[in-house]
């Protein structure tokens, strides 16, 4: 049979598809050179071949019923075969060709390997973007969101109905100045990725703090075409570190208020006294008048030190059913967010469903904060051990708090509760939390017990009674 497109070889030949041309029983009887080329069949072995003998097996039914139906839309993508058996992805057009009383099938097949490649990639990629717990979005090159994720609509507060089409500003808290986003555009704009800290406002008002990387997206010709800002969310990270550093203030306070309540509170004492004895002895009204005000005025200085020393170790003095190993984790976060814990590891131990303590929880954490604290010192910045492990005995709850430091000389240990006495050096310790976090264990009618060997470490044991909620 005479190939019906002979005449027209060249152009044929040049097409950079792979063509094949069937007759009425599906066989292939002439093909272009790019057919030959991308099968690896040669000319004379692909001439009289069916075409779905280059199918792969499971997809040769399906391809055989799409080419003898009338269906109007006869496109289909299958796997092709080799002629060394591997096989190819491919998007098959399917043609019908009358010339005269005869009908031809043309099959014009192009392998889509590589875009099926670069499709499942980009696939793998968005499903990653989509489903991570980090806030994304993707703008275009002036900026204008074109895509967010679920994460950044729960982080913001914004459906992404509102967001899309939007310039990032609409999260602007006002915090940072004009320059400071200025800068930011300058290196973007360059082609740098760019990384930092923003502040930003949530829908409802509140303020986020988020670690932020701006990645420039580029085109081929080397072209911003847009932007990913990938941000991390570390609102909770800032208040853990506000409360250690307003814990560290309560501590210099704490210091402050010990040495005035020492210093200036035995000498009003003293004062005080001798205004009493003056008032009981003499008889001159004039000299009571004004002794009364000296006396009023010490009063007045002894609450302002009282309140002081109350205001360093603040409570809202509220007891409540409380989870044990709720205020393990919260005195936990603040101390790990310290400077001195880089090189320290902490093993945590929790025992699951403990009954709840009857309890003041603010205090409780200031109690577990201390000892914490102390073990970090223990550790004096070298690499070390913190463990924290919560019991249940009979009607007791025992936290144990567990450091590899320097540990505490026996004749230490029986002062380590004594107010104003530190192991640390002076001006490192104010000798008062040990002894405020005893006096609280104790008011819940629990104790604090210390093992230590020197060089070794030391283990603190807090036992709590199980009171019923």
């Amino acid at each position: 049979m005479p190939v019906p497109l002979s005449r027209y070889g060249r152009v044929f030949d040049l097409l950079p598809e792979m063509i094949f041309i069937l007759d009425g029983d599906q066989r292939i009887i002439d093909h272009n050179k790019a057919a030959s080329t991308e099968s690896g069949f040669s000319e004379e072995e692909i001439n009289g071949m069916k075409i779905t003998d280059i199918v792969v097996r499971e997809y040769r039914e399906s391809l055989a019923r799409l080419i003898r139906s009338d269906a109007l839309q006869r496109r289909v993508e299958i796997p092709l075969l080799k002629a060394d058996g591997t096989s190819f992805d491919a998007s098959v057009d399917l043609k019908i060709l009358k010339t005269g009383e005869d009908l031809y099938h043309i099959v014009i097949a192009r392998d889509i390997t590589e875009q099926k490649r670069k499709e499942l990639d980009l696939l793998r990629f968005s499903n990653v973007i989509h489903n991570t717990v980090n806030p994304i979005q993707i703008t275009d090159a002036k900026g204008v969101m074109v895509y967010v994720n679920p994460a950044f609509e729960k982080t913001s507060g914004y459906a992404k109905e509102e967001l899309i089409g939007r310039n990032p500003n609409i999260l602007n808290s006002g915090r940072h100045p004009r320059a400071f986003w200025q800068k930011v555009w300058n290196e973007i704009l360059a082609g740098k990725v760019w990384v930092g800290e923003v502040e930003n406002k949530r829908k409802d008002g509140l303020i986020i703090h988020t670690e932020l990387v701006i990645s420039p997206i580029i085109d081929s010709r080397g072209k911003v075409v847009g932007f990913l800002g990938a941000h991390r969310d570390i609102t909770e990270q800032k208040a853990l570190e506000q409360q250690l550093i307003r814990s560290q203030r309560m501590e210099s306070i704490g210091t402050l208020a010990a040495g005035i309540a020492h210093e200036v509170g035995n000498p009003l004492t003293s004062i005080s006294s001798l205004v009493q004895v003056i008032l009981r002895t003499t008889q001159d009204e004039f000299a009571k008048e004004k002794l009364e005000l000296i006396k009023n005025q010490i009063n007045r200085i002894t609450r302002i030190i009282r309140d002081l020393v109350d205001f360093s170790r603040p409570s809202n003095y509220i007891i409540k059913a409380t989870d044990i190993n709720e205020v393990l984790r919260d005195a936990l976060n603040i101390v790990q967010y310290g400077k001195k814990v880089k090189h320290i590891d902490f093993d945590v131990d929790l025992l699951p469903s403990l009954p709840k303590l009857q309890v003041v929880p603010d205090q409780l954490v200031q109690v577990f904060i201390n000892i914490l604290m102390n073990a970090v010192d223990a550790l004096d910045g070298s690499p070390g051990t913190i463990v924290l492990q919560t019991l249940q005995k009979d009607k007791q709850l025992y936290v144990i708090v567990r450091d590899s430091g320097k540990g505490i000389e026996e004749s230490e240990l029986e002062k380590v509760f004594e107010p104003f006495y530190s192991t640390k050096e002076v001006g490192k310790g104010t000798g008062l939390g040990l002894w405020v976090s005893y006096g609280i264990v104790k008011n819940f009618g629990g104790d604090i017990v210390v093992e230590s060997v020197p060089g070794k470490g030391s283990i603190f044991t807090v036992s709590l009674p199980v009171k019923g909620e």
